[in-house]
């Protein structure tokens, strides 16, 4: 793919990708038309040199890999790593309310969201559902709404005027979405969503709906835009946009063994049975080498790229940055450093990253937070101290991280993919 395409099916990708659970689906069925092997953690697992693989848990988390050539995995494993969630709002398991004639949503704050960008989006709700069928069985499936079918409206500056003075957002009062005047009866979520899912999926009897994951998403579709295109402004490029990529590259790798790890939950920390603080890539690693010996020599020959977006360089708040490490949009990924640790990266793991995106002829940048600030983190120190594999933490930079829409820089995903691409496939000893 040329660097425009990688965009455009970005966008594809992210619009089609509006919870986790959508996510690991696309990334799935991408990996199957590939010729991938979907795995059961439930099942025996019988693996075949040069084979392709993929397993997921929870509906919300994936790794797949591609074995390389007979007893290339003695050499040590490739990882990239990513995360399949995005700050969002989560709606309640009793969350109707009805005030002053209006039906809303009531919502809790998934992550460490921006609030304000929340208000006034034409704002649609997607998830997954768990039913009973008529035949008596327990099944889920996902549902999307598509259609713009909420909003949190503002309140006008006439009642708030001093809103722009600094405006306190209460998630609890100020954030449920308003879905439709109130009729009686009462508007019901769970006749809703079973009414949604008879018209996706047809062929499915449903006696009753159970429970559900939902949230609320922004319909407005990604776009590249700018006076020369120089921009690609889009929900949930943190981190779809590292999952993209590192789908994109693993569809490429070669010879040498080669995973994708995408997991849920790491906007709330990753404690989870599939977030990367749970067991999910040891278990897999466990599956690959059964002895405990071998498999720590082959951690100890691998190496992990944790793909997490960059804060590049605000034109309007240039000193929230150390001076000598503002990275650029367009100006290629970027390697995250932190002496305390919040990044997994050392000399030795940067200077292999470099070394790669000098054999792709990528740009390359680097962050270190404000010695004033706190520095956020990845799941780049959680799979080294879980796993005890060398990592570097990367990511392409992004204006606006945990807004409802960010904001890059349209070549930069070009880039993460083309140094991916290299990692999975470099001769180099790592």
């Amino acid at each position: 793919m040329n660097p425009s395409d990688i965009t455009q099916d970005l966008a594809a990708f992210i619009e089609a990708s509006p919870t986790p659970f959508h996510a690991t689906e696309n990334l799935r069925n991408r990996l199957l038309e590939a010729g991938f092997e979907q795995l059961d953690e439930r099942e025996n697992w019988v693996l075949k040199a040069e084979g392709r693989y993929l397993v997921t848990r929870n509906d919300s988390s994936l790794i797949a890999f591609c074995l390389g050539s007979e007893g290339a995995l003695q050499h040590g494993l490739r990882l990239v790593g990513a995360h399949t969630d995005s700050p969002c709002l989560r709606v309640k398991p009793q969350p109707e309310l009805v005030q002053q004639g209006l039906w809303q949503l009531g919502v809790e704050i998934y992550g460490g969201a921006l609030l304000a960008p929340w208000f006034d989006r034409d704002l649609s709700l997607a998830g997954r559902v768990t039913f009973r069928s008529l035949e008596g069985r327990l099944d889920s499936r996902l549902v999307n709404f598509k259609r713009p079918i909420a909003v949190i409206p503002s309140l006008a500056i006439h009642l708030n005027r001093g809103v722009n003075d600094g405006q306190k957002i209460n998630p609890q009062t100020d954030m449920p979405p308003v879905l439709a005047m109130a009729t009686e009866p009462q508007p019901d979520l769970r006749a809703l969503l079973a009414q949604q899912l008879a018209s996706e999926y047809p062929e499915v009897r449903i006696e009753r709906v159970l429970d559900f994951e939902l949230s609320f998403y922004d319909t407005q579709p990604p776009a590249v835009i700018g006076l020369h295109g120089d921009f690609l402004t889009s929900a949930r490029l943190d981190n779809l946009l590292s999952c993209h990529a590192g789908l994109l590259a693993l569809l490429k790798a070669g010879s040498q063994p080669a995973m994708l790890v995408c997991t849920d939950h790491e906007e709330v920390g990753s404690s989870s049975h599939c977030g990367a603080d749970g067991p999910f890539l040891e278990d897999v690693l466990l599956r690959l080498l059964p002895d405990p010996i071998e498999r720590a020599r082959v951690i100890q020959r691998s190496l992990m790229i944790s793909a997490d977006n960059a804060h590049a360089v605000h034109p309007n708040f240039a000193d929230r940055h150390d001076g000598n490490h503002g990275p650029q949009l367009n100006g290629g990924p970027v390697i995250k450093i932190n002496s305390n640790q919040r990044y997994a990266t050392n000399s030795e793991t940067a200077a292999l990253f470099r070394h790669l995106c000098d054999q792709a002829e990528v740009p390359v940048q680097s962050f270190v937070v404000r010695s004033d600030m706190g520095c956020g983190s990845t799941i780049g120190p959680i799979t080294a101290s879980r796993v005890g594999i060398r990592t570097v933490d990367i990511g392409v930079p992004t204006f606006g991280m945990h807004s409802i829409r960010e904001l890059a820089g349209a070549r930069d995903a070009a880039y993460l993919v083309a140094v991916l691409e290299r990692f999975f496939n470099s001769e180099i000893v790592i």
